[in-house]
């Protein structure tokens, strides 16, 4: 059996959430560490996601990928579809299917911080998130998904 051929270690880089800028546009600090901007990923993407107390990441859902939550600190309740409720604390984790409507929402006084991964990649990168209610920030040419700093 032939091994598949792996890229040179030179090639593999690390990426520190510092050198990524934040995506506010739907609410919170998200910022998308490892994607094909960064490390030319070609099957999804992983970031992570700060909500201080109150904030929140508008509903939206995505058409070509399922997205993998994963709490590392805090609390945050995922509203799916506009009706199932899920309270998610730390070691918690959940895969939200493609087309379900999602909210996160941070309810309680102190920050919680989540990593996420989606996959596989929308055809195009405009294609991958349907907003379903206002968002915070309107849309800027200068924040894109997974960009530098």
């Amino acid at each position: 059996m032939t091994e598949p051929p792996t890229p040179p270690a030179a090639e593999i880089r690390k990426v520190h959430r510092s050198a990524v800028a934040a995506n506010r546009r739907r609410g919170g600090d998200l910022r998308v560490l490892l994607s094909p901007k960064t490390v030319a990923a070609t099957s999804g993407f992983f970031g992570t996601l700060e909500l201080k107390p109150g904030e929140v990441v508008t509903e939206h859902y995505h058409p070509y990928s399922e997205e993998f939550l994963y709490v590392i600190s805090g609390a945050l309740r995922l509203r799916l579809d506009g009706v199932q409720v899920l309270e998610l604390g730390p070691g918690d984790g959940v895969m939200i299917p493609k087309n379900i409507r999602h909210r996160l929402e941070n309810g309680l006084d102190s920050d919680a911080h989540c990593v996420f991964h989606l996959s596989p990649l929308a055809p195009r990168p405009e294609l991958g998130h349907v907003d379903t209610e206002p968002v915070p920030v309107p849309a800027s040419p200068t924040v894109q998904v997974g960009g530098t700093q």
